[in-house]
């Protein structure tokens, strides 16, 4: 297993590589599909501009570990006129990560979240330390979800987009990911059950998760991430993995708040011992890193979502990365490696 870190911009510093490098980071991991070059002009990542970012990378002793792809948006989901376009410019861009030799691609749908069913707060832990907080009980006016029509119809947009975009991703040898809803509120598109049904509905091996430790203890704690682990990790499903402690969840405390990896109700290191059970040896990539007291990020406007991305200089990635890796050293001495 190795570690990545999620950026959302192309333009990388100097500055940003170097410490990267110096922490120990493996691969990167791209968050945003409209900031590759090319993607605003053509609607899809140009491969020289990849080819040159992907170097660049290189020469600091890294590589891209999974990108992004242009979004789908509502207009495509409720198959308006530009909905073939959107599939077009997501299949081309698949088509280039694959040249590029790139193994792991998102693709993000809108729709597959239920906004305005929780209320977001800033939550202060250890020391002052700032994280994202959801509660039910605090919003007392919540937006209606889909009725099971709706749903039924966003899941036929989706499994449309999906006929398409899989054949392609297999033919370029590259495994399209799915990100858990996240929020997770029951009937989520992604939550527990959908995620059985995107690889019920294609039961292809390049088809699997971007398993996100954080959502999905959110949904059910602790017994609920090792138990998907071992079901979707034996079926070779499990591509990457967003190692996120979290305290509490919405079924037990009717809230959660997203923690430092040793600060949440999650025991980390079984929860290792589980993925290398499963013979997982994909990334471990520290999201939504609570912010810490001398941090770049703007504490003012970042709070809500602590998923900002690679800051250099942050404190949190700083301590996180190397939280994983010591993590990692034991998992090796247990093994006897």
């Amino acid at each position: 297993m190795k570690v990545s870190v999620t950026v959302n911009t192309t333009e990388l510093t100097d500055l940003d590589l170097q410490q990267m490098s110096q922490l120990g980071v493996d691969r990167i991991d791209f968050g945003n599909g409209n900031a590759f070059a090319g993607v605003k002009e053509q609607g899809f990542p140009d491969l020289d501009s990849l080819l040159k970012l992907q170097k660049r990378i290189r020469s600091w002793g890294m590589d891209i570990n999974r990108v992004t792809l242009p979004n789908i948006t509502k207009a495509c989901m409720d198959n308006e006129n530009a909905s073939e376009l959107e599939l077009e410019n997501s299949i081309n861009a698949i088509k280039v990560f694959g040249e590029a030799n790139i193994k792991i691609v998102r693709q993000r749908f809108a729709g597959d979240v239920f906004y305005g069913r929780s209320q977001p707060y800033q939550a202060i832990q250890r020391g002052g330390a700032i994280s994202r907080g959801e509660s039910i009980g605090l919003l007392k006016e919540k937006i209606d979800t889909p009725s099971m029509e709706e749903l039924e119809k966003w899941w036929g947009s989706f499994q449309r987009a999906y006929k398409e975009m899989v054949p392609i991703a297999q033919d370029c040898d590259v495994n399209i990911a799915m990100h858990p809803s996240d929020t997770p509120h029951p009937d989520s598109p992604f939550g527990g059950l959908g995620l059985h049904r995107i690889i019920d509905d294609f039961p292809n091996e390049n088809v699997g998760f971007v398993y996100c430790i954080g959502t999905r203890a959110e949904e059910g704690g602790s017994s609920l991430v090792i138990d998907e682990i071992n079901h979707f990790g034996r079926k070779d499903r499990i591509f990457l993995v967003h190692f996120r402690n979290v305290r509490g969840s919405l079924p037990t405390a009717g809230a959660f708040e997203e923690a430092l990896l040793d600060d949440g109700d999650l025991n980390m290191f079984k929860i290792l011992l589980e993925l290398k059970k499963v013979g997982f040896e994909g990334c471990l990539n520290p999201d939504h890193v609570p912010i810490l007291a001398g941090d770049v990020a703007d504490q003012d406007k970042k709070w809500a979502n602590s998923n900002i991305g690679w800051k250099a200089s942050n404190l949190g990635f700083a301590y996180s990365i190397g939280y994983i890796k010591a993590l990692l050293t034991a998992l090796n001495e247990v093994s006897g490696q």
